[in-house]
């Protein structure tokens, strides 16, 4: 990595003065979730980023760039916890699996209830507070872990579990007076 942006440094002059001294480190660093690293490679590139929208978006200069970070952040979370997902549940090819393994098309009318089910689960869903709501669809439904559901929510985990918690229980409640027996 280092030796393809020393190559670039050496074509493009500005480069250098842009990404600044470390910049490959920094980037590696930051790939393997380093929030130091994450930080200084928005130091670094966050001047340069306001000059250019200054050029050709004077008036929505900050905006811009403040949309821009937040894209990146989100994308940068998202693709560590996939790393982080895909690390506890290793995949393998289809290839090495036995005919009678092989994984098997659905029934449509299967399908069909499962669908039926989902709806009435988001309509039951809508009886709650927004809160419990959210943090139920983005763990049960997102598959999230509770650490990320905190910072996508803005809540401790602590009350990411307890809003869960009410919310499942609320749930249950609902159904148990309106009959319904799992």
């Amino acid at each position: 990595m280092g030796e393809i942006l020393g190559r670039l440094e050496l074509n493009v002059p500005i480069l250098g003065p842009v990404i600044g001294e470390g910049f490959a480190d920094a980037l590696v660093a930051a790939q393997e979730g380093s929030e130091a690293a994450f930080t200084q490679l928005w130091r670094d590139a966050n001047p340069a980023l306001l000059r250019y929208l200054r050029v050709i978006a004077a008036d929505t200069s900050d905006d811009v760039a403040a949309e821009t970070w937040v894209l990146v952040t989100t994308a940068r979370r998202r693709a560590i916890d996939a790393v982080r997902h895909g690390a506890r549940r290793p995949q393998a090819p289809l290839d090495d699996l036995p005919p009678s393994r092989h994984p098997v098309t659905p029934d449509p009318a299967d399908l069909a209830m499962e669908r039926v089910s989902t709806q009435s689960a988001i309509a039951l869903l809508t009886r709650l507070p927004r809160l419990q709501a959210e943090v139920i669809l983005l763990r049960v439904v997102a598959g999230l872990d509770t650490e990320s559901v905190a910072r996508l929510v803005e809540r401790s985990p602590g009350a990411v579990r307890v809003a869960a918690h009410r919310g499942l229980r609320t749930l249950a409640q609902i159904l148990a007076a309106e009959g319904v027996t799992l």
